[in-house]
């Protein structure tokens, strides 16, 4: 599988990620979760991204391959208490919340620590950008990182000290391409798309479906693009190799619980990024129909 330097980690990400949401909250079975790594580990996928908030993921990753360590590099998220005797987005709960990462995911070290979708104003907390400076500075971490989206991104950029960017980015979320990456890619911080395949929205006949997917079913009729009602299924394929297409994408986190499923999409990224005019006239569609309310989703 294509790898990409993630920015000035050096880190050379697998073009596609396992997301770890999916198995967490849909409360997979631990041999299903075995299978499902297994596979995307021999396939040569390199990325596996959780979050402390993920219910049973952490555990469920550490249970299933912490046995091949070296052959991944493991990112999770921070900031939001999940059970945890302190107040979220406190030093402490930094402290607290790494330690238990560390234990449920059976490593003593994790490759990329990111912020868990904090605000603005939550960022400007010195106390909590030092929390993770110094997670960094015992080995605890390799690197630090930012997950979110809209102005509360671009904030983070600005600070200058997070090494990596995980934002919305897809064919019903472009927003980042022009309001954020710009300036993330000016500080050579490796990008990390998150619902490359807009949760595939369009594959649902109405809008009453999960909280991620109803803003992008919603904007995905008013774009009304060509390629989702002349093949549906097929449109994967296209929502994918878009995301991989924008400038500064380093690697795509797609979720799953369905072992087969992780096979389909490593089949679809072997094509290559979306060729530029298929990229050209998405982005452009965009422009025309996209609404000032239509921000990156959280």
């Amino acid at each position: 599988m294509e790898t990409r330097r993630l920015g000035r980690t050096g880190m050379m990400a697998s073009v596609l990620g396992f997301g770890g949401s999916e198995i967490g909250y849909q409360n997979a079975a631990p041999r299903v979760v075995e299978e499902i790594l297994s596979r995307a580990l021999d396939a040569g996928l390199n990325v596996i991204d959780t979050a402390a908030c993920y219910d049973t993921s952490e555990e469920l990753i550490g249970n299933a391959v912490s046995h091949r360590r070296s052959d991944y590099y493991l990112f999770t998220k921070c900031g939001h208490a999940n059970g945890l005797p302190e107040p979220e987005w406190t030093p402490r709960l930094i402290e607290l919340s790494v330690a238990r990462s560390l234990v449920r995911l059976k490593t003593d070290y994790i490759d990329l620590l990111q912020f868990h979708s904090c605000d603005a104003a939550t960022l400007r907390d010195d106390r909590l950008i030092d929390a993770l400076i110094r997670a960094r500075d015992k080995g605890l971490t390799r690197w630090i990182g930012y997950s979110g989206d809209a102005r509360d991104a671009l904030a983070a950029v600005a600070i200058g000290v997070f090494d990596t960017l995980q934002i919305s980015v897809n064919i019903a979320d472009q927003e980042a391409i022009d309001l954020v990456l710009p300036a993330a890619r000016a500080r050579d911080m490796g990008v990390i798309a998150k619902r490359p395949i807009a949760n595939a929205a369009w594959l649902f006949s109405r809008m009453g479906v999960g909280s991620y997917e109803r803003p992008y079913w919603s904007r995905l009729n008013r774009l009304g693009y060509d390629f989702i009602a002349s093949d549906p299924r097929g449109a994967v394929a296209t929502a994918l190799r878009f995301t991989l297409a924008v400038p500064g994408v380093a690697t795509a986190i797609v979720g799953t619980t369905r072992p087969s499923r992780w096979s389909e999409n490593a089949v679809l990224v072997e094509r290559g990024p979306l060729p530029q005019a298929e990229y050209d006239a998405i982005r452009a569609r965009w422009r025309a129909v996209a609404r000032r309310a239509w921000v990156g989703q959280r």
